[in-house]
């Protein structure tokens, strides 16, 4: 449990962090936290249940899409401040810093592993994006007045 307690306050930190650099406004830093927060928690928890980290990622990507569609519109503020701090504990710096760290060793055979896990994940989080903008334009769609 104390573990969740510290990747709940770390991840809504680096979330709100990342919106400050990024100049997000004031008032939607605590939103752009709790999106980050959100994502982590997801997957980590998916993680958890033994979940291949690829899936994982699609649907924390798509949650904190989400978050950040509702987000936008509560506020009035563009949903680009909320999904792209909301998204920054989810990217695979760290697999990426390693795969060229073992280039840089000549252990080629490990750092094609790492940067091709790397990668899916990246694009796991685009996959999730994507997702997550068909959905939201599904249910506009859904919900507009047909015309007869």
């Amino acid at each position: 449990m104390m573990m969740y307690i510290q990747q709940i306050i770390t991840s809504f930190i680096a979330s709100a962090a990342f919106g400050m650099i990024f100049n997000a406004p004031r008032k939607a830093l605590v939103q752009c936290g709790f999106a980050g927060m959100v994502g982590w928690i997801l997957y980590i928890w998916f993680q958890n249940m033994g979940m291949n980290p690829v899936a994982a990622t699609v649907i924390a990507a798509f949650v904190v899409t989400m978050i950040s569609y509702f987000f936008a519109k509560k506020y009035k503020t563009p949903i680009i401040v909320f999904s792209v701090s909301g998204i920054i504990p989810l990217v695979p710096g760290g697999l990426a810093y390693d795969a060229l760290r073992h280039v840089a060793q000549n252990q080629y055979d490990l750092a094609v592993q790492l940067g091709a896990r790397a990668f899916m994940i990246s694009g796991a989080i685009a996959l999730g994006l994507l997702l997550a903008e068909v959905t939201n334009q599904v249910i506009k769609k859904a919900a507009l007045p047909r015309k007869l």
